[in-house]
């Protein structure tokens, strides 16, 4: 038997006014409030999934080994969206209860998992699900939920006064500002730009631009050199 009972949520009052939100693969989410989610891990789940999937291709069709290894491959692929379900729900909840105005980032999924690199690594995440997750309880519980357009340059930006440094490689983990000499972690600075601009308040990048100009430099490839670390 099942039942279907309705309920009214329980209103809770933000701790928070806002907060950005900044998704990656090697740490699934970080905050521009410093706080970081990290995914559980998938990749023994994962190992035994593509070594069954080459088993299963050297079995004949139609034989019985081959729908046993099939059987144990779905079985595997439950386990993971489990996994994953379980992880989204929980920080989705954990996110919408404590603020009142969440910002994501729109994100080209479709053309990020092109890469063959980090498409597998991608995949796995559920980028998708987590924004659907935290849509829906945004509306249940009466927060505002936004989403900064994937064009905004939130990585190359200084959270701090604006400045543009440029485009930066992904394996540079920690940046360096020219104009303020301000040094932190690139996806924080990202998570806090994300959350300037979902909130409306964007930093006048020319007028720092501008002043950086004004500030003595040796030279452009000195500067350039200068302008991020590695933070490994």
């Amino acid at each position: 038997m099942s039942f279907v009972v309705e309920i009214q949520p329980t209103q809770i009052e933000a701790k928070n006014p806002s907060i950005g939100i900044d998704l990656g693969v090697k740490t699934f989410a970080v905050m521009s409030n410093g706080e970081k989610a990290q995914s559980p891990s998938y990749k023994k789940l994962d190992r035994r999934v593509r070594k069954l999937q080459r088993k299963l291709a050297r079995q004949p069709k139609d034989s019985r080994r081959r729908n046993i290894t099939r059987i144990k491959i779905a079985k595997l692929h439950n386990r993971i969206a489990d996994t994953r379900k379980d992880f989204l729900h929980k920080l989705s909840t954990k996110i919408v209860n404590e603020n009142q105005v969440i910002v994501l980032e729109d994100l080209n999924v479709s053309g990020m998992v092109k890469n063959r690199r980090l498409s597998r690594a991608i995949s796995l995440q559920g980028w998708r699900e987590f924004r659907t997750l935290c849509e829906a309880k945004s509306e249940k519980f009466g927060r505002e939920f936004k989403v900064v357009s994937r064009w905004e340059p939130t990585s190359q930006v200084c959270s701090d006064c604006g400045f543009k440094c440029g485009k930066i490689d992904l394996s540079i983990r920690s940046v360096l500002c020219l104009s303020c000499g301000t040094e932190q972690d690139r996806d924080e600075n990202a998570a806090k730009n994300i959350e300037q601009v979902g909130m409306g308040n964007r930093h006048d990048s020319k007028w720092a631009q501008r002043q950086s100009k004004t500030t003595p430099v040796a030279s452009v490839g000195e500067a350039s050199r200068i302008t991020v670390r590695d933070g490994r």
